[in-house]
């Protein structure tokens, strides 16, 4: 019997994080959470901020793992607009984002077996959205990232995507920092559902979509139509 596939997702404690990992384990995955507080029961936890952690710390941490896939969940949003933009608050969103999503490729990718699957959790401001100029740059810049490792590593049938969502039911909707800028639900008259992005992770992750990489996939409920 072939072992179970191992993935490692960042963000594992929370929202999409916590629904991404709970959909692996359910598909039969074995599941390594990154996060800061302890992830669901099942999922085995690697106690990082990545915030804060620095490339050697990333590196210890992840020095046995032999993972299948990467998602890269975690996240914050900080809002602001042009004139009284927090610069902390962009570096640290920068950092989050897009520095340890590139501390976390370059621990698990060597290792990771052909076939391998990484997906990035971006967000669909990433095109622009007024009052979050700072997060949506950090969501465009997965973007690049995502698009550039998909050509570096298709040789080896490694596929790299991003998932974008809109506004989702998570505790990020309601988090006060937010300030000025509330959530609004999309046309489908409702939030996104997590459980609607992990699926969506689930499948890219599968033999299935060996076909698509280098791609933005939004699910909004119609907000960019």
């Amino acid at each position: 019997m072939n072992p179970a596939p191992h993935a490692i997702v960042s963000g594992a404690s929370s929202g999409i994080g916590a629904a991404i990992a709970a959909r692996l384990l359910q598909d039969g995955w074995t599941v390594t959470g990154i996060s800061r507080s302890a992830p669901a029961a099942g999922v085995k936890h690697l106690p990082l901020d990545l915030a804060r952690a620095g490339a050697d710390e990333v590196r210890a941490a992840l020095a046995d793992a032999q993972a299948t896939a990467l998602v890269h969940a975690a996240g914050v949003l900080r809002v602001g607009e042009l004139g009284q933009l927090d610069m902390e608050a962009g570096a640290t969103m920068w950092r989050l984002h897009v520095e340890a999503a590139c501390l976390l490729a370059e621990a698990v990718v060597p290792r990771m077996p052909d076939g391998g699957r990484i997906v990035l959790v971006g967000s669909r401001t990433s095109t622009g959205s007024a009052g979050k100029s700072q997060y949506a740059a950090t969501k465009a810049a997965m973007v690049g990232l995502a698009r550039s490792w998909a050509a570096e590593l298709i040789t080896r049938g490694i596929t790299v995507n991003v998932v974008a969502p809109g506004a989702t039911e998570t505790p990020m909707l309601q988090d006060p920092a937010r300030g000025s800028v509330p959530p609004k639900p999309p046309p489908i008259g409702r939030f996104i559902r997590p459980k609607e992005i992990a699926a969506l992770v689930a499948f890219l992750l599968s033999p299935d979509a060996g076909a698509i990489t280098g791609q933005q996939v939004t699910v909004c409920g119609g907000a960019s139509l």
